[in-house]
């Protein structure tokens, strides 16, 4: 945790992160005082406190202790880096997600249970999209196609979409097989996309 000698809610953060500790939610807790280590903001790209990071999920201004100890739960688990992405890409902090998934490539494959998810709010989904964009042709991306082109297969003609998307970005031709069915999908939309999809595969295969 990082906090400051004027910060208004950093005590009550630091209280309930310590009783966290005492009931074995988590193991152990390193504080520091940005007053009197600045150099660490500059290190970590923290603007303002308090700020926790636990595991790989970094919470920034007041949290209560039921919300400490749901992230403490869901730390280190795909389905909990999933809704934290969903939370940080709804309130449109796609570089910050970018910045972790660089540090962290693995860390892509938790977006595909945001493609997946229909309901997602309607930022996150579009967060999604720039990133994948971002990916494009890159072999990162290569490891989410058997993933992804079960999509193709969901459910929500969203999902179906989006995911036909998504593969065409891999560069890779062997991603026809999950799309070339989808030119016959019950939903315009979905056949649209496909066809887009076959377009910009056969322009950017290497």
């Amino acid at each position: 945790m990082l906090l400051g000698t004027h910060c208004p809610h950093c005590a009550a953060v630091l209280k309930s992160l310590s009783e966290l500790v005492k009931q074995g939610v988590i193991s152990q807790l390193h504080v520091a005082n940005l007053d009197q280590a600045p150099e660490i903001a500059v290190e970590k790209g923290v603007r303002s406190v308090p700020w926790v990071q636990i595991g790989q999920f970094e919470l920034a201004g007041l949290h209560s202790l039921a919300e400490l100890r749901t992230w403490a739960e869901r730390a280190g688990s795909e389905a909990g880096m999933t809704e934290y992405f969903e939370q940080r890409l709804g309130d449109g902090e796609v570089k910050q997600v970018l910045a972790m998934i660089e540090r962290d490539p693995d860390l892509l494959h938790a977006l595909v249970g945001l493609v997946s998810d229909a309901d997602a709010k309607i930022n996150a989904r579009l967060g999604v999209g720039v990133i994948m964009e971002e990916y494009q042709g890159r072999p990162e991306l290569l490891k989410l196609v058997p993933a992804l082109g079960e999509l193709t297969q969901h459910a929500d003609p969203r999902v179906r979409s989006d995911a036909c998307h998504y593969l065409s970005l891999t560069r890779d031709a062997r991603v026809r097989t999950y799309i070339e069915p989808l030119l016959n999908d019950e939903h315009a939309e979905v056949r649209e996309v496909a066809d887009e999809s076959l377009d910009e595969l056969s322009r950017l295969e290497p």
